[in-house]
């Protein structure tokens, strides 16, 4: 029917009226477009060489000037497999059509990682949110649907829960799961999403403080470096000062203790003396600022000191916890257990299983339990919320967290170039932030209290510079007019005129008092015919 129905240049067939051209082509070609649904199907449009993809039967457009624009190419929407509007990205895992079975713990602690939020009936958490994250990045759609697994009393086991991917229970496992040695047996993960190790928590409990607690603010060499501040600064001001201040003038025994006392009575501002010369004041206003620092810096220090709670214990790693027989504290369902009885060979009589971070802390502070060992991002929420506690020594294992699927899944390959896009861009980062970035409060030891001397060696620097400063000014005041009262071409004098004589003389001038030699100076000055009152004198 069909060779004779070309033969001629109208012919009508089963599904209607066919018009050939005289060169034998169609005449006004034109297609129905099917959405084909199962074993169904239905018309969303029609396509025609002369007005294109439309949702307007072409005889209708006939009549129209054609119009081929991309704005007026359209199609109704298309019902996609699993009858979803959403369009695809491309190949469609898994292949079977089926949507991927995600296994989730179902946790009853550490919830910021992940928790079903019994309000909306939906699994959330950080472990969730970067896992959508990196599913968005796939080429492909990848359809899914979360499946709990646990009881909701208590955490459950994550080794049994990687196990029934194996099992063909679930298609993927999505949480908080360490990527350890017995699980990469079984599974493939992806590349660590956060990294992760074992830490060891212990309590921190006050020290009573002894009856030396008030030198425990300041190192031994900053008290020592105050100290000789002190001294020197009393020592400067008196040479500053003993020539025109009588409080500074006496035998030397008197001397000495005023030397003594000014210096440290500077320490509370109960110093009696007051400087009298320029140079002095200048010094004396730089140490009181100086003292003035380092006075409240103490006075804090010692403060904290005497308050905070210090560490108390004799736990300060790993190491010294196995050498010990203190029992050790672990979260339920955690490879901890496993790694501290079979590859620290702990002796499991000495493991107390924990089931929240409350139980972690009713523990530590009851003494069931002298330490806890658990990953790292666990104990950085815990004592983000109890401060009574803090970890010592470094991380004694090194792992991360991933996604696991099913051995030599190419899910797996794609997941992990996905959450290296994640970590490269910075949203990884952002998820992080949003949900675990909570600060982390643990308590300070003494040592972190003491203030060292390089916290002030700047004050002191100027303090110091000060002083040299002062002294060189004074000496070479002082000196022009000892070279006034004994100039060099004078006449030789009984006791000669050696260096030696010469020193004395000038250790002698400065022991003088500066009104005594002002007016032996004049007196001189006078016998030389100098201008005495106004008048010459002849």
């Amino acid at each position: 029917m069909v060779g004779r129905c070309c033969s001629k240049t109208y012919c009508r067939l089963l599904t209607g009226p066919i018009e050939f051209n005289p060169d034998r082509s169609m005449k006004h070609p034109a297609y129905d477009i099917l959405n084909v649904i199962g074993n169904g199907f239905r018309q969303i449009g029609f396509w025609s060489n002369y007005s294109g993809l439309s949702v307007v039967p072409p005889e209708t457009l006939y009549a129209r000037g054609a119009n081929r624009s991309i704005s007026n190419q359209k199609l109704f929407g298309v019902i996609w497999p699993r009858k979803t509007e959403v369009k695809p990205r491309g190949w469609v895992f898994p292949n079977n059509g089926k949507r991927l079975r995600i296994g989730v713990p179902n946790r009853v602690s550490y919830q910021d990682f992940v928790s079903l939020d019994n309000h909306t009936g939906l699994v959330h958490g950080f472990c969730i949110d970067v896992f959508l994250a990196a599913i968005k990045l796939l080429p492909y759609a990848v359809p899914h649907e979360f499946l709990l697994f646990g009881d909701g009393h208590k955490n459950p086991s994550y080794t049994e829960l990687v196990s029934m991917i194996r099992s063909n229970v679930f298609d993927a496992v999505v949480g908080d799961i360490a990527i350890v040695t017995n699980r990469t047996k079984i599974v493939d993960f992806t590349q660590p999403y956060i990294d992760s190790g074992l830490v060891v928590v212990v309590p921190v409990r006050k020290l009573h403080s002894n009856a030396w607690a008030f030198l425990r603010p300041f190192t031994p060499l900053m008290w020592g470096v105050t100290a000789a501040f002190f001294l020197t600064v009393g020592t400067v001001v008196w040479i500053l000062e003993h020539r025109i201040n009588d409080e500074f003038r006496g035998p030397p025994k008197k001397q000495l203790v005023t030397i003594l006392w000014f210096s440290f009575s500077t320490m509370f501002f109960a110093h009696r003396e007051d400087a009298m010369s320029t140079l002095g004041r200048m010094v004396l206003i730089i140490w009181l600022f100086v003292v003035l620092i380092v006075n409240s810096s103490y006075t804090a220090s010692l403060t904290s000191i005497l308050t905070v709670q210090q560490l108390s214990s004799t736990i300060n790693g790993i190491e010294s916890l196995i050498t010990s027989n203190d029992p050790i504290g672990f979260q339920v369902g955690s490879f901890a257990e496993n790694y501290l009885h079979e590859e620290l060979i702990i002796a499991k009589s000495r493991l107390v299983a924990l089931g929240s971070p409350k139980a972690y802390a009713d523990a530590l502070e009851r003494g069931i339990v002298a330490a806890v060992v658990d990953e790292q991002p666990y104990i950085d929420l815990f004592l983000s919320k109890y401060c009574k506690f803090l970890t010592v020594g470094p991380q004694f294992t090194r792992s991360g967290w991933g996604f696991a699927f099913p051995r030599d899944s190419p899910l797996a390959i794609d997941m992990s170039t996905a959450i290296l896009t994640l970590s490269e861009n910075g949203e990884l980062q952002k998820i992080h932030d949003r949900w675990l970035n909570k600060k982390v409060c643990s308590p300070q030891s003494s040592q972190s209290d003491q203030l060292h001397l390089g916290s002030f060696w700047g004050l002191f620097l100027i303090c110091g510079v000060a002083c040299l400063v002062a002294l060189l000014v004074y000496f070479w005041l002082v000196l022009r007019k000892f070279n006034q009262y004994y100039p060099e071409t004078s006449e030789p004098s009984r006791y000669g005129t050696s260096y030696s004589t010469r020193f004395q003389r000038f250790l002698s001038f400065i022991n003088e008092k500066e009104e005594v030699t002002s007016n032996r100076l004049k007196r001189m000055q006078i016998g030389n015919g100098y201008i005495f009152q106004g008048k010459k004198l002849d």
